[in-house]
């Protein structure tokens, strides 16, 4: 498989912070690696470095063999932001042209592209009167109208509704049947979960783990026990059995190789229990996990 992006040993500090710490991290020819962790393990700054934005202190980035602050390197690039803002009087076919140009390819791969993304009728509206996922349309259609060889997700989905994000992902898996690498960024785990080829956890800007997403979550315990329960994070920790405790609104979820051990000691301990299901662990889990060992 071609190698679309190579990163050896990425160090970056801002200050005394190091964000990243000897990253290394490769995304193959049609292949969508999910770049996952908590806010502040290094993914925006790794980001930045991948697309040019930022020089790396330390280490190698390449984008198809070549360095991605160089212009000719960056047009082998598309970037797909979580928040665009368009200018107020330019039109959707106005800003997938003005792309094109800047991308340095005739003014007329405009047109196919806002073809495959069904925004030929809508070349004529201004973009900001455009809905969310329309938005979300056309930031991709100015991405890949150079016809680029790595896209950058950064949050690509964020807001917008499940049919939406499922049209997104249709439309990006046609790109990637025609060789397109994906790097992704996004905070919808399981999302990621269901379109990555590979997943990739950083935490405190180190690689905490890497390979598949059924690969990462073997890793984890047979079952997460969910709850809305009156004891604190930290007896939670203690309770016999549990490798990893995460938050999700008014209810815990609680990974755990002896879930019915652990049912005991929670229904003695906490009479209020309530919403009480015992799941198979998902992908959720198994970074939540990896990034609590890491941190630890």
């Amino acid at each position: 498989m071609e190698t679309v992006l190579e990163v050896r040993g990425a160090r970056h500090d801002y200050g005394a912070t190091r964000a990243l710490d000897g990253v290394d991290l490769d995304v193959g020819a049609g292949e969508c690696v999910a770049l996952l962790g908590p806010n502040g393990a290094g993914k925006t700054t790794l980001v930045n470095l991948v697309v040019g934005l930022l020089p790396a202190k330390e280490g190698r980035i390449r984008v198809c063999g070549g360095d991605p602050r160089v212009a000719a390197t960056r047009r082998r690039l598309g970037v797909v932001q979580q928040s665009l803002g368009f200018p107020t009087t330019l039109k959707v076919g106005e800003l997938v042209t003005g792309a094109a140009v800047r991308a340095g390819v005739p003014r007329s791969a405009a047109g196919p592209v806002l073809a495959e993304l069904d925004l030929t009728d809508l070349a004529g509206r201004r973009a900001v009167k455009l809905s969310g996922g329309q938005r979300q349309r056309l930031q991709l259609a100015m991405a890949l109208v150079a016809d680029p060889r790595l896209l950058v997700l950064d949050e690509p989905t964020a807001g917008l509704d499940l049919t939406a994000r499922r049209r997104f992902w249709q439309l990006l898996a046609q790109r990637r049947e025609r060789g397109t690498g994906v790097l992704l960024t996004t905070h919808l785990v399981e999302e990621s979960s269901a379109v990555a080829d590979r997943v990739v956890v950083l935490g405190r800007g180190r690689v905490l783990a890497s390979g598949t997403p059924d690969e990462l979550v073997a890793r984890l315990p047979d079952r997460t026990v969910i709850a809305r329960t009156a004891l604190g994070r930290t007896r939670l920790e203690a309770l016999p059995g549990v490798v990893s405790v995460r938050a999700d609104g008014e209810h815990v979820h609680l990974g755990t190789r002896a879930p019915e051990a652990l049912l005991r000691v929670l229904l003695a301990e906490d009479p209020g229990l309530a919403d009480l299901r015992v799941e198979s662990a998902g992908l959720a889990e198994a970074v939540a996990g990896l990034v609590e060992r890491g941190a630890a």
